[in-house]
């Protein structure tokens, strides 16, 4: 028996499914989840000593790889300083004005501990400003798991929701409305059907957290020109995709500029941390200025703000965005010459399919239904020889800095490997 079974085992005594985030349980692609030590750059070493390239990075943020030399000489010298505050410190003021400095459309920011307290925020914000209860969201994109947004789209009609998780009731579920992907007339009928009562349109304008299921601009900017017409507040869930794609998250690249942003991941260095950023206009309406109350303990904590203000700092020239999609065309090349695999990308996050399906994918329905399998002999066969994936066929995988084309190489083999 491994050190990880041993540690899973005992685990199952005093946690729910042996784990806190469900996806590390492993039960997408079955087996016993791997029990990491350490990590370094481009790898992550398990308790038993194995060794890994990881295309996970933690499922995002660590966009210069694992210890990242710079963030870790930052954050050594904030803990020695103290580590939580309770009080207002100025490393979250110099964040704040790096990111307002360089993002024209944002005049300013509220730090928080996670991507779904941003969500929660954007909402209740969005919500009070409209006077309106309302929310729409797509099928297949994920916003956190507060009772609103842990909402699927029904079997019937665009519109008709459902509860995606026990304890949600349906007095929120009905406030909440489902639209699919890809389908501007869908949203122009609902509404039509829900007239001056939607607050806000919420979409991860990438989503990548059903797949990597990229969105063409001209659906984007229809759901843009529906928000102003109907006087809706339109949402950019940009989580993920805030400060991976480019500075200024996939809103900058597309000139598609939301109401309200929300950030995370990459926004604290790998550390917990959440943001939700507007006009000077809409964010005064937060607490202390305005009526819209948010608050949180370890808000703005000093050793991830200074984590994400070095972060950030070194993303700023646009290089290292330059390098990671060259080598993420380099990914491109290798995936597409193994027969039976297929793959979406968007800068340095990306899907593989064992599929070989041609055409981007654009909406859940697309997926190959026996997806699951495929991806746990996939993911299975490649942990064995040395690689780490992200352990469920939906999630979507990451590059950082710290990958080089030997890594890849590496990957390519694997997959190329009988099996």
């Amino acid at each position: 028996m491994s050190r990880s079974d041993e540690l899973f085992a005992r685990s199952l005594n005093v946690t729910p499914g042996g784990v806190h985030s469900p996806v590390r349980s492993f039960k997408a692609v079955g087996g016993t989840p791997v029990f990491m030590d350490s990590a370094d750059g481009a790898v992550i070493v398990d308790v038993d000593g194995n060794t890994y390239v990881d295309y996970c990075m933690a499922f995002g943020p660590l966009i210069f790889g694992h210890a990242d030399a710079d963030v870790k000489t930052a954050v050594s010298n904030a803990l020695e300083r103290g580590w939580s505050y309770g009080a207002a410190e100025s490393v979250s003021l110099e964040l704040a004005e790096l990111i307002t400095d360089n993002i024209a459309w944002i005049d300013s920011v509220r730090f928080l501990n996670s991507g779904t307290e941003a969500v929660m925020t954007a909402i209740r914000l969005a919500r009070a400003v409209t006077g309106r209860d309302k929310i729409l969201k797509f099928d297949g994109c994920y916003h956190g798991h507060s009772d609103a947004m842990l909402i699927r789209a029904g079997s019937g009609l665009a519109g008709e929701t459902r509860p995606a998780s026990a304890g949600v009731p349906d007095s929120v579920s009905e406030n909440t409305l489902i639209a699919p992907l890809d389908d501007a007339q869908a949203v122009e009928t609902i509404f039509e059907a829900h007239s001056g009562t939607i607050a806000a349109v919420i979409i991860e304008p990438v989503p990548a957290n059903y797949g990597l299921l990229p969105q063409t601009p001209e659906f984007l900017q229809r759901l843009a020109h529906l928000c102003r017409k109907n006087k809706t507040l339109l949402i950019f869930d940009e989580v993920i995709t805030g400060f991976r794609l480019s500075f200024g998250g996939f809103a900058d690249l597309s000139g598609i500029q939301p109401d309200i942003v929300t950030w995370g991941k990459i926004i604290g260095g790998g550390f917990p941390v959440g943001a939700v950023a507007a006009k000077q206009e809409l964010m005064e309406q937060i607490a202390p200025s305005g009526p819209v109350y948010q608050a949180g303990t370890l808000s703005a904590n000093p050793v991830a703000m200074t984590a994400g203000l070095i972060t950030l700092r070194k993303l700023l020239d646009g290089k290292h965005y330059e390098n990671l999609e060259n080598l993420g065309k380099t990914l491109d090349a290798a995936i597409n010459a193994i027969a039976d695999l297929s793959i979406q990308r968007c800068g340095s996050i990306f899907w593989m399919i064992p599929d070989g399906q041609n055409g981007p994918m654009r909406t859940t329905t697309q997926i190959p239904v026996d997806i699951g399998n495929r991806y746990a002999e996939m993911f299975h066969r490649l942990l064995n020889t040395g690689i780490y994936l992200p352990p469920s066929p939906h999630e979507v995988g990451f590059l950082s800095t710290a990958h080089s084309d030997t890594h890849i190489e590496k990957l390519a083999t694997a997959l190329t490997r009988p099996v």
